[in-house]
Formats: C-alpha cells, structure tokens, sequence
C-alpha cells in the first residue's frame, strides 16, 4: 500500500514508519518539524527508506504533492500540549482543528480517493473517566469543584449522591466532556474526519490515544507527556513535581504497542467509522510512575508533591479495550515495567534540557496552577 503520514517525523509518527517500511509499504511522511518539538534541526531517527516533505500538510502546495496515490492516510499531525492550549487557544485551533477542515475540504474539492483514513484522537477527550457508584451504577462525573480541592479532598463523588465512587475501564461510550482547548480540538478532528467518512463513503478510525510512552519523545518539551516531563527533571539532577496527592492515575501504553495497534486499523478489513481505544487497560497511578523513574535515573533525587492542582485535570482515566480487540484483534503486549526499562536505557543517553519551571511561571501567571 501507498501510505502517507502527517506528522512522520514525530515521536509516535516516526516509529510508525519504521514498522510500515519493514512490512513493504510505500510511505510518504509530511511533517512541518514543529520547532517546539524537533528544536533547530532534523530528528537523526528518520527512516531513509521513506519519502519526506517538511512543510504543513494542509498547505494547497503542499497537499497537490501527497494526495495523488495514497491509499490509506494516516493523520497524526497536531500541536500536542493540554495545559499551553489554554492559553495559546487561537493557535491550537487553528493548527489542529482548521487544518483537518482545510484538508478535507481539499479532498473534497478533488474527489481524492483515498480509501481509509485514520486519525489520531485522545483519551483527553473523555475528561474524567468512567466510574462506578454502588448506589446508582455506572456515572461520568465532571471535574470536581475548586471547594474540594482546597479541602484536599482529591477523590471523584458521584455526581447523583456525592458518595465516593470507584474508576473502571472507560469505554468509547462514555460521554465526551473534554476539559482543555487541546481536547477540544482532538475531538474535532475525529468528528470532522468522521463526518467526512460518513458523508463520502470512506472508512475512517478514530484512535483514542493514552498516555503514551518511550524513545524519541521529546524532553526540551515541557508540554508533552508527563514521564517525558519527570525524566527531564531527572535528567538534569531535579525534583519531579506532582501535583495533588500523586496517586491519579492514567493508562501508560509504550509506543510499540501503539504503532502495533495504528498498524492492527491500517489492515482491518472492516469497512465503517470506528471509535477507538489505545491503551493497555491497566492504570498505574503518576507518584509510581516517579519514583521507578526517579530510582533508575536518579536515586539520590527526590520528589516534590504540592497538594496544589491544575485547571482541568482529572483524577483517573484508564482504557476499556473490549471493543478495540474485537474490532481490530489488537491488545497491548509491553508490560509497564519492561516498558519503562526500555525507556530508562535510551534516556541514559540524552541529555535534555529542562524547561519545566518556565512552563510553570506561564500557568501560574495565567491562573491554570
């Protein structure tokens, strides 16, 4: 197959292309080197196999170059960061929600034929997870008021009794109630690509990603995902910062197991629009995933929990994959612990700089800590 990828060139793209080129594809990567992400200069993990256009996937000029003869479109591309799109609101829509308009528009205007589209959504998305109440069953609290949080009163009630209630799977039923711009703008990209798929008679697959993991994320970032934000910090001989109390948790899925699954939707033989989650089904709480960090990067470091609390986090969010492995036959492999193994053994050999303090001071000066 003809596969092009926005955003290739990124972390979870550039994996991606790895496992595409070694089982015969031919991929066309488009990517604009977002300089947040990618800083000054190409990332040395490209695949030489594949073809490149560093240049926005949205641009006329640019989309007249890579949609004639794809098969599948593999859409990755997106700015990635909760807590800057909520004050950076103009630029996250523009980058991620008006530009997938502007490229199925473009398809449109060309009645491309491109068979399947796959487009990267987000367990953001959800808000808070899904949760169990033994009074009234399944709930889907939204986030807890600022009152409870200075109380220190960290865990989710019901939202029917106000009795404490318990995390389970969340499943792709669950009412979307996405707390941040970026999550906003993640759930308009599924449903634009849908609507698209649904009107043109073309597959689409949305993938709800969690919170993924591993080699070559980036770590100059401070907007990226939370362990690459703890290495960082180890890295450079401080404290990782947790907030609340430290034991919210999350699905942490490596970046193997995530192309396995993109790779699982690319070759699905099912027609339709799906819905999915990408994740391994278990949580594992943020102060855990520190201190396993901290005790292989740097033992002698310790941790810093301020019982202080962010605009819009949530307390747990982890994936039901029932449907995913009926639709797809896919399932995690990578333990968490071999994961982060993984991990630990390629940030050995960086040497990351630590920009998460300035990240910080923004929020704070913004009202978002």
């Amino acid at each position: 197959m003809n596969i092009t990828v926005t955003g290739g060139a990124g972390f979870i793209g550039s994996h991606l292309v790895d496992l595409l080129i070694k089982n015969g594809h031919q991929v066309l990567v488009v990517d604009s080197l977002e300089k947040q992400v990618h800083g000054d200069k190409k990332p040395d993990y490209l695949n030489p196999k594949a073809k490149y256009i560093f240049d926005r996937y949205e641009k006329t000029s640019v989309m007249d170059r890579w949609v004639k003869g794809t098969d599948v479109l593999v859409h990755l591309a997106a700015l990635v960061g909760v807590g800057q799109s909520m004050y950076q609101i103009k630029k996250y829509v523009s980058g991620n929600t008006m530009a997938t308009a502007k490229m199925l528009q473009y398809l449109l205007n060309k009645k491309n034929p491109i068979a399947k589209i796959l487009v990267a959504s987000s367990m953001s998305i959800y808000g808070e997870g899904e949760y169990f109440c033994e009074e009234h069953g399944l709930v889907y609290p939204h986030l807890r008021p600022e009152k409870q949080f200075s109380e220190h009163d960290w865990e989710m009630g019901c939202s029917l009794c106000d009795h404490k209630v318990t995390p389970v799977g969340t499943t792709e039923r669950k009412p979307l109630f996405p707390t941040s711009v970026y999550a906003v703008t993640k759930r308009d990209q599924e449903e634009l690509v849908h609507a698209y798929g649904h009107s043109y008679d073309i597959s689409t697959t949305a993938l709800r990603f969690f919170n993924v993991y591993g080699e070559r994320q980036s770590l100059s970032n401070p907007y990226t995902g939370v362990l690459a934000i703890f290495a960082s910090r180890l890295l450079n001989n401080n404290r990782p910062v947790i907030y609340e109390d430290g034991k919210q948790s999350r699905d942490f899925i490596h970046v193997s197991d995530i192309v396995e699954g993109i790779y699982a939707a690319i070759r699905a033989e099912a027609a339709g629009h799906f819905s999915l989650n990408l994740g391994t089904g278990k949580r594992t709480t943020i102060k855990k995933i520190a201190t396993i960090l901290r005790n292989e990067l740097s033992p002698e470091t310790g941790l810093e929990i301020t019982s202080a609390f962010r605009s819009g986090d949530i307390r747990h969010c982890f994936a039901d994959m029932h449907h995913t492995k009926r639709v797809l036959k896919f399932h995690s492999k990578v333990k968490i612990s071999d994961g982060l193994h993984r991990y630990v053994r390629w940030l050995a050999r960086q040497k990351p700089e630590d920009n998460f303090i300035k990240a910080q001071k923004e929020l704070q000066k913004k009202g978002l800590v």
